[in-house]
């Protein structure tokens, strides 16, 4: 008996929500809830002994109801995000992971098919949602559901990027570098560090007064409004957006094999037939769906959304991320402002180009794709973009010769004022 490329594709998505309820229902740490009656009393000074009766009394809310300020950065590849998140990590009262969401994706979604691919992400939304509520209260035991292979006695070297994160590195995760060694590289911590000690991470969590995630597998500002609208998280959300031309040309530099077509089309001129175009188009669409809803000001978005425009942040570093760090109510530490002075002098050694590294010259990166699209790639992307480039603040080139003319600036002067 055939089956139709209709049920096929519904019996994938039942197996995977299947095995997102599998993982929800017996994650090795439940999420663990207990009222709260004053927020600004939970965990200052309360005694610990009628503070777990009351847990026991009452299940349902949560004891980590802080008022910590915790931060989203989204973003899609090859936005600047990693630059983004560094701001946060070298805040020393700030607990930050890179892409956590990354096991979510390999975990339900292993093997992302381009023509499924609005579908698949979706699904991923539930799982993420979860997650990003436990990590956000320092429940780092849920990653282990997500983490192949599954870690023994909460340790495991399979995190991703972990040595993206400076909490993950010094104490009391690691004991390999001491306070004085300032700014640990990322493999230099993978290295040295023995594997993640998941009890040790949380206790790292916990003693900060802050979190912050960067993710790209989330698509729109939308997706987050449950985790936006909860009391108990005090969410705020940080969206990185870029010109979409600059976006595709770091892509097809970076991701060779997935933009191979998009390669052969700026080195021949012609564009092939069987071109993905959803590579450029999904960018835009979820730009100008999230961008449209912050911009419009809804009640659960006041006080909890700024958007950032990636050529502002690499024109002025230091300006821009004082406003970043203004809008979120955290002080701006001397070692923040040295590592912007360290990242964005850039040269052009090897550690420049690394497709996550954060050195860069900043200033010359922001509009550098005008030197590597050709002009036919340039317009088709401005007639697909259209909506989300004026939008932005994003100029159109008219000609090869305006394309390249770099004392022609592409970037309008526009702010984008936080609705407080």
């Amino acid at each position: 008996m055939q089956c139709s490329w209709k049920a096929v594709i519904l019996l994938a998505l039942v197996s995977i929500a299947i095995q997102y309820t599998a993982i929800r229902t017996f994650t090795a740490k439940p999420f663990h809830m207990c009222p709260v009656p004053n927020p600004l009393n939970c965990g200052l000074g309360q005694d610990v002994e009628s503070f777990d009766r009351m847990c026991d009394e009452y299940p349902y809310f949560n004891y980590n109801s802080s008022r910590k300020t915790h931060i989203l950065i989204l973003a899609t590849t090859r936005s600047g995000s990693s630059f983004v998140g560094q701001l946060f990590n070298q805040h020393s009262d700030v607990f930050y992971l890179f892409e956590p969401l990354y096991h979510v994706q390999t975990t339900l979604i292993p093997h992302l098919s381009p023509s499924r691919y609005a579908v698949e992400r979706r699904v991923m939304l539930g799982a993420s949602r979860d997650l990003l509520r436990s990590l956000y209260n320092c429940d780092l035991y849920f990653l282990e559901s997500y983490i192949k292979p599954q870690p023994a006695n909460h340790t495991t070297d399979k995190l991703f990027r972990r040595g993206a994160s400076k909490a993950l590195c010094s104490m009391p995760v690691c004991d390999a570098f001491s306070p004085s060694d300032g700014n640990i590289e990322e493999g230099d911590c993978v290295r040295k560090c023995a594997s993640l000690n998941l009890t040790l991470a949380t206790e790292s969590c916990r003693e900060r007064r802050h979190v912050a995630i960067k993710t790209v597998r989330i698509p729109e500002v939308n997706d987050l409004k449950a985790l936006i609208e909860d009391p108990r998280l005090n969410l705020k959300v940080i969206q990185l957006v870029r010109d979409p031309r600059g976006i595709l040309s770091s892509r097809i530099e970076t991701f060779r094999d997935t933009y191979r077509l998009w390669r052969i089309w700026r080195a021949t001129g012609r564009k092939p037939y069987n071109l993905d175009l959803t590579q450029l188009t999904t960018v835009c669409d979820d730009f100008l769906n999230s961008v449209s809803t912050g911009l419009s000001r809804p009640p659960w978005l006041r006080g909890r959304y700024m958007l950032v425009r990636y050529e502002d942040l690499a024109r002025n570093p230091l300006q821009k991320t004082k406003e970043v760090y203004e809008f979120l109510g955290l002080s701006l530490e001397k070692s923040v402002v040295d590592w912007i002075h360290n990242n964005t002098r850039g040269n052009n050694d090897m550690s420049a180009k690394h497709k996550y590294g954060t050195l860069r010259d900043s200033a010359a990166n922001a509009e550098s794709w005008r030197l590597k699209l050709s002009h036919d790639i340039v317009d088709y992307t401005q007639t697909v973009c259209q909506h989300i480039l004026d939008e932005l603040g994003y100029k159109a080139v008219n000609s090869p010769e305006e394309l390249k003319n770099m004392s022609l600036s592409l970037i309008e002067d526009k702010t984008f004022i936080p609705f407080l």
